[in-house]
């Protein structure tokens, strides 16, 4: 397995969504989930970190997602090799979700898993809203991506960064067309990429090294990929 540092990064002013803060008012109910946890095999870590802001209790909490009310749900925190069941579990309790709102999205522990959980975002016709003040950084990105509709409100904000491995080699350490490169490329064009803009956006965020970021605005993200 691949494992990455958490990167402290300065503190950005957050707010919630109105969905959200309505729902914040509602009780906290904690949904415990028996779990099958997806055996990862060499998925990395990626996470940019800020200090959180404050965020909605929600009715259910799956993991990393708290469920809102029966069309929404939130993205909260990092998400890790139990993720894509715990989205299972919240889909078959809650089947009428339809928007994951993306509030506070600091990246992934598990980039395998991370990706298999985009494609059952994806496959599922969910949208994928970032309201005005939400965080989506590093691996949090690509489950953005996989919105059958992708919103991105004014004064949301994005960071990308390369991944590096367990021997401190980054993507273009690799071969352009090595199975390591190629997973991102594939899922890029299965969310609904051309090859060309997968491979520019690819290209982007690995311009940047693994230590860093480079902070996106909603309108800057609209410069690479097709937003709703």
């Amino acid at each position: 397995m691949r494992t990455l540092a958490a990167l402290l990064l300065p503190l950005l002013a957050l707010t919630v969504s109105p969905a959200a803060a309505r729902a914040a008012d509602a009780g906290s109910v904690v949904v415990t989930v028996e779990e099958v946890v997806f055996e990862s095999q060499g998925g990395s870590e990626r996470i940019v970190g800020v200090a959180p802001p404050a965020l909605p209790r929600g009715i259910a909490t799956y993991g990393p997602f708290r469920v809102l009310d029966a069309g929404h749900a939130a993205l909260v925190d990092v998400t890790d090799a139990r993720s894509p069941a715990q989205f299972g579990a919240m889909l078959k309790a809650h089947p009428g979700i339809a928007v994951i709102e993306m509030i506070e999205c600091p990246g992934t522990e598990d980039d395998r898993a991370n990706l298999l959980l985009g494609r059952m975002i994806h496959a599922r016709g969910i949208a994928t809203h970032v309201p005005a003040g939400g965080s989506v950084r590093s691996g949090g990105v690509e489950l953005f991506l996989a919105g059958a509709r992708r919103v991105a409100d004014e004064g949301s904000e994005f960071a990308v960064h390369a991944w590096e491995d367990e021997d401190g080699r980054e993507a273009t350490d690799y071969p352009a067309d090595a199975p390591e490169n190629r997973a991102y490329l594939d899922y890029y064009r299965e969310m609904g990429m051309t090859a060309q803009q997968a491979a520019s956006f690819y290209a982007m965020t690995n311009s940047v090294p693994f230590a860093n970021a480079r902070w996106l605005t909603a309108a800057d993200m609209r410069g690479w990929v097709s937003l709703n």
